[in-house]
C-alpha cells in the first residue's frame, strides 16, 4: 500500500507541478483552442488571468506533494482544482476525461492514505 501511495503522490505532484509551470512559460506551444462553450470557458480563464491563479495553486499543491511536506494541505489545494477539471471534461470538452479520471483516482489513493488528517471534517456536530 505504501508503494502505491508513494507512486500516486509523486505522479500527482509531477502532473500538477508540470502543468502549472507550463502556464507561465510562453515558449511552450499551446494546442488548438476547443470550440463552443469549452473554448469560451478557456478564453475567459486566459483573458481574466484567473488561469494564472489556478496554475500557481497547481504549482503549490504539486510542490507540497513532491516534497512530501504538508501533504494534506497539498491535497486540499488540489481537490477543488481536480473537481473543476473533471467537470470541464465531463460537461464541456469530452476529450481528456480519461486522464482527468486517472488524476482523480490518484488523488483519492493519496487522500485515503491521509484520511486521518481529514477526520475532523466529518464530525457531525462541532464542539
Amino acid at each position: 500500500m505504501k508503494i502505491l501511495v508513494l507512486i500516486s503522490r509523486i505522479l500527482l505532484g509531477l502532473v500538477f507541478f508540470t502543468f502549472g509551470v507550463i502556464a507561465f512559460l510562453p515558449f511552450v506551444p499551446k494546442g488548438q483552442m476547443p470550440s463552443g462553450l469549452a473554448g469560451q470557458f478557456v478564453t475567459a480563464l486566459i483573458q481574466s488571468h484567473y488561469g494564472l491563479v489556478v496554475s500557481a495553486l497547481q504549482i503549490a499543491g504539486g510542490v507540497l506533494l513532491l516534497a512530501n511536506r504538508y501533504v494534506p494541505l497539498g491535497l486540499t489545494i488540489l481537490g477543488p482544482i481536480i473537481v473543476n477539471i473533471l467537470l470541464y471534461h465531463l460537461l464541456l470538452y469530452h476529450m481528456g476525461v480519461g486522464i482527468a479520471m486517472i488524476v482523480a483516482i490518484l488523488w483519492g489513493i493519496v487522500a485515503f492514505y491521509h484520511r486521518q488528517a481529514f477526520a475532523g471534517l466529518f464530525v457531525q456536530k462541532s464542539p
